[in-house]
């Protein structure tokens, strides 16, 4: 009697896991359902505008640049912007700017309004020569997409903010499992969990080596080994499985996953890169005897790329040298009556392929530092941890006020021109911290030091030395142009609340 009790009452519970579990898959869908309506809305929105914007830039203000129209009817072009924004909405869907996995992940997003709204434009520019009788200005054509990349790209961006905001307090998020409790298995679930905005929620480990329920840092538990994987999903309605690669022993067992979950629509299987994630400083694939075989290309940006980030170095460093000359000018002068001593400092760090530079830096440390410094015993242990001093009394009255601000990198957009640096990359360090990066170092010198980067715009010396190395690694394996746009945008709040800044 006692037993049958037991299991209708382990039923009952089972029932209403199973009822909450289904209520909530029901209310993540209906969120992302919801989503997706509110882009197609700011999409219409936004490229109507900028096809009214175009309008008005190229028939309402004089501009020289272009001529004078054959057609500037505005109930001719109100009509032609009605029937091509669905027309642009289908091309917008084709690339899949309303594909799920597509969205709040990282800047590549951005990329694919670029190239649906290039396609947009390429279609009607097409269009118009098939059919000579259709007329439109090549001004406006111009305009519409400058306007509607841009308008779109905003509109997002705002909706995505306010996703960020909801995934704080527990919405559009998605239950997580890393398949390996190993080094690699607790790195990636402390970058994962750090990331409040991820929209990744990890909620435990499967691995065979461990005790089911035993506790890891982090807080996160070993939820069961790979053989109880089916219950470990429902169990907790996962909807992620990440395999840390380097935990699972044989090539059969990974096979067995991605067969067995590969093809589950409801749960989406993700793998780390382990050994290639060392590596991934750009991989080429290379045929020798139909033999396909992998190479590592000694530098991170080729081609388009590496040309992008050159012109748009260049085009923002040479016009901020000559903008700051008096700039330049005062700090110097100020320099010089605070302490004697040089005004510029040079620091030597590495660069591309293990070239070493000197890289310039108005100086903010009394010429005695060391002698300074020596006087304080704890400081030296803290300085040899972490390569920086929270309260550091080598530093000048002038340089705080530098580097609270980070006025003191300014001379380094002369290394930007020199090709020594770039404005955006990561973190430029000494010939000696090399060995902090281990493995990590084949990746680092593969791109040039940036005068800002991800850890300037992270908490910058708040941030510890093993999120320093994260945020570069995360950097080199993702870049993009976008990617350097986001940091920039970012890089201005950071330093003006001089967050991290010591």
């Amino acid at each position: 009697m006692k037993s049958s009790t037991q299991r209708l009452n382990f039923l009952a519970i089972e029932g209403d896991r199973l009822r909450l579990r289904v209520r909530e898959a029901s209310s993540r869908r209906l969120l992302w359902i919801t989503y997706v309506g509110y882009l197609v809305i700011s999409d219409i929105f936004m490229i109507a505008q900028a096809f009214k914007l175009a309008y008005l830039v190229r028939f309402q203000f004089p501009l020289s640049l272009f001529q004078h129209p054959s057609l500037d009817s505005l109930p001719y072009y109100t009509s032609l912007s009605i029937l091509l924004v669905p027309v642009w909405l289908m091309i917008f869907a084709s690339v899949g700017l309303y594909h799920r996995q597509n969205l709040l992940g990282g800047v590549d997003e951005y990329q694919l309004v670029g190239r649906a709204t290039t396609i947009g434009i390429l279609t009607l520019i097409v269009f118009g020569f098939l059919a000579p009788e259709f007329i439109v200005a090549r001004g406006w054509l111009l305009l519409a997409w400058l306007f509607s990349f841009i308008l779109v790209a905003f509109g997002r961006f705002l909706l995505r903010r306010g996703v960020y905001l909801l995934r704080i307090k527990g919405y559009f998020t998605s239950a997580a499992v890393i398949v390996g409790a190993n080094d690699e298995g607790l790195s990636l679930a402390r970058q994962l969990t750090s990331w409040r905005t991820s929209g990744i929620e990890v909620v435990g480990f499967v691995d065979k080596k461990l005790k089911p329920g035993t506790l890891l840092s982090g807080g996160l538990r070993v939820l069961g080994p790979v053989e109880k994987l089916d219950d470990i999903i429902k169990a907790y309605d996962v909807e992620e499985l990440i395999l840390a690669s380097s935990a699972i022993s044989t090539h059969d067992k990974l096979l067995d996953i991605f067969q067995k979950y590969g093809v589950n629509s409801d749960v989406n299987v993700h793998m780390s890169s382990g050994l290639y994630e060392c590596i991934t400083t750009g991989l080429t694939v290379k045929e020798f005897a139909y033999v396909p075989l992998v190479g590592v290309n000694k530098v991170r940006l080729t081609g388009i790329n590496r040309i992008i980030k050159f012109l748009f170095d260049y085009a923002i460093a040479l016009p901020a040298v000559i903008l700051l000359s008096p700039v330049f000018l005062l700090i110097s002068i100020a320099i010089r009556l605070d302490s004697p001593g040089p005004i510029i400092y040079r620091r030597h760090v590495m660069g591309v392929n293990g070239n070493q530079f000197d890289a310039l830096k108005f100086r903010t440390m009394y010429i005695n530092g060391q002698e300074i410094l020596a006087a304080f015993p704890d400081l030296l242990d803290e300085l040899a941890n972490n390569h920086k001093l929270k309260h550091d009394p080598r530093v000048t009255r002038v340089g705080r006020v530098l580097r609270k601000f980070s006025l003191d990198e300014l001379p380094q957009l002369f290394n930007v021109l020199f090709n020594q640096m770039s404005l955006v990359g990561p973190r430029m360090i000494s010939p000696e911290e090399m060995k902090n990066y281990n493995h990590w170092g084949i990746n680092l010198l593969t791109v040039k030091p940036g005068l800002t980067g991800l850890w300037q715009v992270s908490g910058r010396s708040d941030v510890t030395y093993e999120q320093r190395v994260r945020l570069d690694m995360h950097y080199i394996r993702n870049y993009s142009i976008w990617l350097d746009l986001q940091v920039i945008w970012r890089t201005i709040p950071a330093v003006v609340k001089s967050e991290g800044a010591y």
